[in-house]
C-alpha cells in the first residue's frame, strides 16, 4: 500500500525543519518544538490537520513580532526549491500567514510573503481567508498576479479563487457569482504553461457545476481561436460533458447521438465479488460520418443503500458512415482510498455521445 501523504510530516522532517530554522534564529528550541508539535493528538491527525499543528507550533516558537517571523521563514525558504514533491510539503509557511497575518496592519508584509513562499509551497489554501474576509482588495491582488512573470504566482491568481478548491474552505460567494473570478480566467485563458492552464481548466470546472449556462457560453466564446485556450475549454467542460450538456457536446463535435447505434450490449457475469473485476461489451454502428464520445455509467451502491452514479471515459473517436466497432471494458471493484464498494444491485449504462443506450443489472457481493 501506497505511503499516506500526511507521513510526509515525519520526525526526521520536522527535526530538520527545526535545524534550519535555528541556524537563523539560535533561540529556536529544536526539541522542544518537534516534541511540541508530536504530541498525543498526533497519529490522529490527518494531513492538513499536521499541517496547522506545525503552523501552531512555529507561532509559538518563534518570536511574537509578525514581521520578525516572516524575516526568519524567508531566511528558511529561500534555499528550498520548486519541487513539489521535495519542497512543496513546507505548505506550512503559507499557512503561518494564513494563521498570524490577517491584521489590517500586516497586510502588506502578508500579501508579499504569499507571493514569495508560493513558488516553493502553494500559498491557494492560504489566500482564501484573504479572499473571503477582503474581496474587492484581495481579487485586485489576485489580478495583478496573473500578470506575474513567474509561472507559480499566475498559477495562484486562479487556483486560490477557485469557488471548491479540494481540501480548502469553499468561497461561497463565488458559488453564488463567480463574476469576480473572470477576468482572472480571460486573462490566463491563453497562458504558455499548462502548470498555470491546468488551473484555469479547474476553476472553469468548478464555476459549472453552480453556473453550467455561464461555462457553456465562456467555451463557445473562447473556442476555436488558440490551442492552448482549446485545452483548458475541454478540460474545464469535463464535468459538462460527463452530463451530457447538448451545448457542450456541440461545440466539440459530439452532438449527433442519432447518427450512432449501439447492439449486442452484455454483461460478462450476474454477480461480482468486491475485489474483481466486472466485463461488459456492446457495438456501436455510424450511420454517416460522425465524431463519437464514449463513455460508460456505474450507479454504485453506497454505505446507507441509496445509489450514486459515476461516469467513466472510454474514448473519443471520429467514424465514417456505415462502420462498426465492437468494445469490451472491464472495470476493476478494487477498494480505494477514495471509493469504498457495497454490495448490493449495481448497473451499467453505455453511454454515446451523452445520450444513454441501455442499462444492465449485476450483483455486487462481499
Amino acid at each position: 500500500m501506497a505511503e499516506l501523504l500526511k507521513n510526509v510530516y515525519s520526525y526526521d522532517h520536522l527535526h530538520k525543519l527545526a535545524k534550519e530554522i535555528q541556524a537563523v534564529y539560535e533561540p529556536f528550541l529544536i526539541d522542544d518544538f518537534v516534541k511540541s508539535v508530536m504530541d498525543e493528538t498526533w497519529m490522529k491527525l490527518e494531513l492538513k490537520g499536521r499541517m496547522r499543528q506545525i503552523t501552531i507550533n512555529l507561532g509559538k516558537y518563534l518570536p511574537s513580532d509578525y514581521a520578525q517571523a516572516i524575516e526568519i521563514i524567508d531566511s528558511v525558504i529561500s534555499d528550498y526549491g520548486t519541487d513539489w514533491m521535495v519542497d512543496g510539503f513546507c505548505m506550512y509557511f503559507p499557512d503561518f500567514v494564513e494563521v498570524y497575518g490577517q491584521g489590517k496592519s500586516d497586510w502588506d508584509i502578508s500579501i508579499a510573503a504569499l507571493e514569495r513562499y508560493t513558488p516553493h509551497c502553494s500559498s491557494e489554501f492560504a489566500v482564501r481567508p484573504f479572499i473571503i474576509n477582503n474581496e474587492e482588495r484581495m481579487m485586485a491582488q489576485m489580478y495583478a498576479w496573473a500578470k506575474s512573470d513567474n509561472n507559480h504566482v499566475r498559477r495562484l491568481s486562479s487556483e486560490g479563487c477557485r469557488p471548491a478548491l479540494p481540501w480548502a474552505q469553499a468561497i461561497s460567494n463565488f458559488k453564488k457569482d463567480p463574476t469576480p473570478v473572470l477576468p482572472i480566467l480571460e486573462h490566463l485563458k491563453a497562458d504558455p504553461d499548462i502548470y498555470v492552464r491546468k488551473s484555469v481548466a479547474n476553476n472553469l470546472n468548478d464555476i459549472s457545476k453552480t453556473h453550467p449556462d455561464l461555462v457553456a457560453k465562456i467555451a463557445k466564446d473562447w473556442y476555436g481561436k488558440n490551442e492552448h485556450t482549446d485545452w483548458i475549454v475541454k478540460h474545464g467542460c469535463r464535468t459538462l460533458l460527463k452530463k451530457g450538456n447538448r451545448d457542450v457536446l456541440t461545440i466539440f463535435g459530439f452532438h449527433d447521438a442519432d447518427a450512432v447505434s449501439t447492439d449486442n450490449f452484455a454483461i460478462e457475469m450476474q454477480t461480482v465479488k468486491i475485489g474483481d473485476s466486472f466485463n461488459f461489451s456492446f457495438t456501436i454502428t455510424t450511420n454517416d460520418t460522425t465524431n463519437v464520445r464514449l463513455e460508460y455509467a456505474i450507479d454504485f451502491v453506497k454505505a446507507n443503500g441509496k445509489r450514486s452514479r459515476k461516469i467513466f471515459q472510454i474514448s473519443e473517436i471520429s467514424m465514417k458512415a456505415n462502420k462498426t466497432k465492437a468494445y469490451t471494458k472491464s472495470h476493476s471493484f478494487a477498494d480505494l482510498t477514495t471509493r469504498k464498494h457495497y454490495p448490493g444491485t449495481h448497473s451499467v449504462t453505455p453511454i454515446i455521445n451523452g445520450t444513454e443506450r441501455g442499462t444492465l443489472d449485476f450483483e455486487l457481493t462481499k
